[in-house]
């Protein structure tokens, strides 16, 4: 494994997007410059501040051809029956008790813990185009990107998360004001444009069809994963062509995005088809990825193939989890060695021990319903690194 240690300094860096020093209106004084808190390159630099989404609130999300066609079938019809309902207080508390477990460790490890703010999602809101009622704040990970020093707001395909970052907003003014950068991706319809009305999900072996598209750049932030100065994504069902253009645009010749090809027929989110590890270790999904057809980039590293995920037993997570079985990939580094993964997978549990890394296992099992495992659940703020490539 080769690295290129192009690196800068974080804060020299922050120090020169932000420009001069900024003065006193007043006395017309040079101040101190902002050094931002946000910094985040990867995803496995030491982890120092991370947000962890909550759980008030929550509510089943609205009808819409973009949200059931992503879900699992039984989890799909039961959307369809109680969409708009707020979740069963049963399914609630015993994710609250996995995520507050899920919070303590995190502070444990000495990782500073931000949260959102409790939302009523049974509020009704709308465009002058459409109207729905909202989610959940569980996920960050999909709502905001962070790249460097700035956190960018996505434009997220299903109408029932189109004001999810609100809840966020106390954050992301406290971070600017400190010196982050903060960017609203464009806001977008969500009219009928946008979705093919004809849509239904491929068979294996029928070309790749998405429900998406190209009417306007829409984007989940869960279908990107970043090694310094090269992203990965995959193209989704809340993901279109656009949105990565975007993106691409956005950022500039600094960074490169590459796109990884996947055989799921129903792609929605990176982390449980490719997932960044380490320096020179990536983590791919059998049954979602052909190694053969990884970008050329890869070559050099250490393609790790995940383990057939343990089976869950229990009836109720079975119709109810809004997430496949591969959620077992779904795990937070908190440096290059350490990752937190679900302690009911024990067969990933060996595989990262065999690999090289530490597992620390924790429950969060019962947070599925809710779209998600420890990578969803979090939205990393700062870790401890510099902006450098990985690869030639």
């Amino acid at each position: 494994m080769r690295c290129i240690t192009e690196s800068r300094d974080p804060k020299v860096v922050g120090m020169a997007i932000m420009g001069r020093p900024r003065t006193s209106a007043a006395t017309d004084e040079a101040v101190e410059p902002l050094v931002s808190p946000v910094n985040s390159h990867t995803e496995w630099d030491p982890l120092e501040e991370i947000i962890v989404g909550r759980l008030e609130g929550a509510t089943i999300p609205s009808g819409h051809p973009v949200v059931t066609c992503n879900v699992p079938t039984w989890a799909g019809r039961l959307q369809g029956l109680a969409a708009g309902l707020r979740y069963p207080r049963m399914l609630v508390e015993q994710a609250q008790q996995e995520i507050d477990g899920f919070v303590a460790l995190l502070e444990s490890l000495g990782v500073t813990v931000r949260r959102p703010d409790a939302v009523d999602h049974r509020r009704r809101f709308g465009t002058p185009d459409w109207t729905s009622r909202g989610f959940c704040n569980t996920c960050p990970r999909d709502s905001m990107l962070v790249i460097g020093d700035e956190i960018i707001e996505t434009p997220m395909a299903w109408p029932c998360r189109y004001f999810e970052t609100h809840s966020y907003r106390p954050l992301l003014k406290d971070y600017f004001r400190r010196g982050a950068r903060w960017t609203a991706a464009p806001k977008p319809q969500l009219t009928d444009e946008l979705f093919d009305p004809d849509f239904r999900v491929p068979k294996d072996g029928e070309p790749m069809r998405y429900i998406l598209t190209e009417f306007e750049p829409v984007f989940d932030a869960a279908d990107f994963v970043r090694a310094g100065r090269d992203l990965f994504v995959t193209r989704s069902n809340v993901t279109n062509r656009m949105g990565i253009d975007w993106l691409r645009r956005h950022l500039g010749p600094e960074y490169r995005i590459h796109e990884i090809e996947s055989r799921c027929r129903t792609p929605m989110h990176i982390d449980t088809t490719f997932v960044l590890l380490a320096p020179g270790k990536v983590l791919i999904n059998p049954e979602y990825i052909d190694v053969d057809r990884l970008p050329g980039i890869l070559s050099s590293w250490d393609v790790l193939v995940a383990p057939e995920p343990d089976p869950i037993d229990e009836a109720l997570l079975k119709v109810t989890s809004m997430c496949g079985k591969w959620l077992s990939m779904n795990v937070l580094m908190i440096d290059e060695r350490r990752v937190i993964a679900e302690r009911h997978h024990t067969g990933m549990l060996r595989a990262l021990e065999k690999w090289g890394f530490e597992p620390i296992p924790c429950d969060l099992l019962h947070y599925a319903p809710f779209g998600g495992s420890f990578h969803c659940a979090t939205l990393d703020i700062r870790r401890r690194g510099s902006l450098r490539s990985y690869f030639d």
